[in-house]
């Protein structure tokens, strides 16, 4: 990340590398290369320095979190399967020092009933569900219209 643009992490949680061809009825069909293309080329255009990062590690997302808190560094995460149970990385979540968004491509309270409950929620600056990889681009903006 360099020059004047605000360094933004968009942190994702297990199986989002998937993206494209995991069940694309619930998650559709841009694959997660197209998801950073689309998260670096917005953030960008609204000055930020994204970097996208993708794990199926608990303890690596409380690490990226830690990172963001000791830097200042605004997030947007979605934490996938962690959303419903992660004290841990909720804990991490609750020191954030920036910004935070949750965001979510399908609608969990749309789904079944063990998605309808968010342990993130309650320490993020906001949340953003149900529009697709479109969550990422009204988080960014969102970002953009709390840092100015």
């Amino acid at each position: 990340m360099s020059g004047t643009a605000r360094p933004v992490l968009v942190l994702n949680g297990p199986n989002l590398g998937r993206l494209g061809s995991r069940e694309p009825d619930v998650y559709g069909s841009t694959s997660y290369a197209g998801l950073v293309r689309e998260c670096t080329r917005l953030g960008a255009e609204l000055g930020f320095a994204v970097e996208v990062r993708e794990t199926n590690d608990e303890g690596e997302m409380v690490r990226w979190l830690h990172e963001a808190a000791d830097g200042a560094i605004p997030v947007v995460i979605n934490p996938a399967a962690f959303t419903h149970y992660s004290y841990a990385m909720r804990d991490a979540a609750a020191q954030r020092t920036a910004p935070l968004i949750e965001v979510h491509i399908s609608n969990p309270h749309a789904r079944e009933d063990f998605r309808h409950t968010s342990v993130i929620a309650a320490v993020a600056s906001g949340t953003v569900a149900g529009f697709g990889i479109g969550s990422y681009r009204l988080a960014l903006r969102a970002l953009a219209d709390q840092t100015d």
